[in-house]
């Protein structure tokens, strides 16, 4: 007798985040190697995996972002786990929030965007500098295949509108009605700032007063469109040998504030004490 049984359909893709052009904001296509959009806007798939969604116009200038030098410090000193504790807490806070789709804005070499695919289903990275992505790129493209690597601005989102589940922003330029826009309605934003006493043994030596951080100014930057639902503070004690003490001291804004001086005695120093403190803010999106 005849087997009239239809076979089974082919499992249904994951539908991904909509990303659009950042010329006239269509949708694009992705293809393996090259991403357009409907008015023929076309941009490759560079060799490494990533994209660059950055026209010239929203450059403020030539080579934005983080330095070459600073890329590199961050990336060793990350690499070498000093700040494991806060990748560790800034997933877990992402974890119950049941996300298809992490955004982290401003994500730098992507050593913490690497550990999003735990809580989220699809995770892009973007940043403004091209170096940072292309290494991030470079080193998790392989072991980390669900992850989007995009060149790209905070400041005008390459994302349709109300598309997001979570945002992540670490250390990084907060655009507050960006974020709004591209994120669902009851979305949610992980923003990670310095706590008040952060590396205050490194700014003693590199300042003749040390000023505290204010991570509490940041939560009136997001009133009225969202509210504050979690505050988790994040302590862990440093020993960093001179290697480590330079490349903290490179991938940190505090060196460019300091007198020549007070920075070249630090650098010379053969082993510094200090403690890394957080503020780990999350925000949902009201409406």
């Amino acid at each position: 007798m005849a087997d009239f049984r239809q076979p089974p359909s082919p499992p249904e893709l994951p539908t991904r985040l909509t990303l659009v052009c950042p010329l006239c904001r269509a949708p694009l296509m992705r293809a393996p190697k090259t991403w357009a959009c409907a008015s023929r806007h076309s941009f490759d798939v560079a060799r490494e995996g990533y994209v660059n969604l950055l026209p010239v116009q929203q450059k403020a200038s030539r080579s934005p972002g983080d330095s070459a030098e600073s890329l590199a410090a961050r990336r060793a000193f990350l690499g070498a786990g000093h700040y494991a504790p806060l990748r560790t807490a800034v997933t877990a806070m992402l974890a119950p929030l049941d996300a298809d789709t992490v955004l982290d804005i401003g994500c730098g070499e992507g050593w913490y965007t690497s550990a999003f695919p735990d809580a989220a289903r699809e995770v892009i990275g973007i940043d403004i500098a091209k170096p940072a992505i292309r290494m991030a790129a470079k080193a998790y493209g392989l072991s980390c295949p669900d992850i989007t690597w995009l060149v790209g601005s905070g400041a005008s989102l390459p994302v349709e509108d109300a598309a997001v589940d979570a945002i992540a922003c670490l250390f990084t330029q907060l655009h507050v009605a960006e974020m709004d826009r591209v994120l669902k309605p009851g979305g949610h934003v992980v923003v990670v700032t310095p706590a008040a006493d952060h590396l205050a043994a490194l700014r003693r030596r590199l300042f003749e007063t040390l000023v505290e951080h204010q991570p509490d100014k940041f939560i009136a930057g997001f009133e009225p469109r969202f509210e504050l639902v979690r505050r988790d503070d994040l302590r862990t004690e440093l020993s960093l040998d001179n290697s480590a003490l330079r490349q903290l001291l490179a991938m940190t804004p505090y060196v460019w504030k300091a007198k020549p001086e007070r920075r070249a005695a630090l650098e010379a120093s053969p082993r510094l004490d200090t403690a890394a403190a957080f503020s780990l803010l999350l925000f949902r999106k009201l409406g």
